[in-house]
């Protein structure tokens, strides 16, 4: 039964000031970006989310260690701006589609695109669901860093200096 003013084809717990909602509203600013939920004060909600993106920086740095080191003493700023409005999809992905952004903007170093070229030969991987293994043969190449999969092993190929 429905009360007066609520959609009864809502979702339990979807309409604004459930404390559903509200707790989604806390989630978007503090993880995706998302504006400044009403009663929030900004500095300390400022303070949780800086502290959450440095969190998630050194998540993606241990599946992703070469993209960091290459990126050096630039890597959290590089990652905290990739990453501020975007929600996290887990440490593997966020690298991968970070490396990929670096990639498409030529502002990839090369330690992070043999790694990038090592994941897109081993693995396929869209973008949208988790990275699958590769069965069959495969290159993975970016910048000057190519990488070969042949039965279950990837070789990378580095130019000669």
């Amino acid at each position: 039964m429905s009360t007066a003013g609520t959609d009864p084809a809502a979702p339990a717990g979807d309409t604004p000031g459930s404390l559903e909602h509200r707790q989604a509203e806390l989630v978007a600013a503090l993880v995706a970006g998302g504006p400044l939920p009403p009663g929030f004060t900004p500095a300390p909600l400022a303070a949780a989310r800086a502290a959450l993106l440095r969190k998630r920086a050194g998540e993606v740095a241990r599946h992703w260690p070469l993209l960091a080191a290459g990126l050096g003493a630039d890597w959290p700023a590089a990652f905290i701006e990739w990453a501020a409005d975007r929600p996290t999809s887990g440490g593997l992905r966020d690298g991968w589609d970070l490396a990929r952004a670096l990639h498409a903007r030529d502002a990839l170093p090369a330690l992070g695109a043999e790694e990038l070229a090592v994941r897109e030969a081993a693995f396929r991987y869209d973008g949208q669901r988790a990275p699958r293994p590769r069965r069959a043969p495969a290159v993975g190449r970016a910048g000057n860093a190519v990488a070969v999969q042949f039965a279950s092993r990837v070789r990378l190929l580095r130019p000669p200096r």
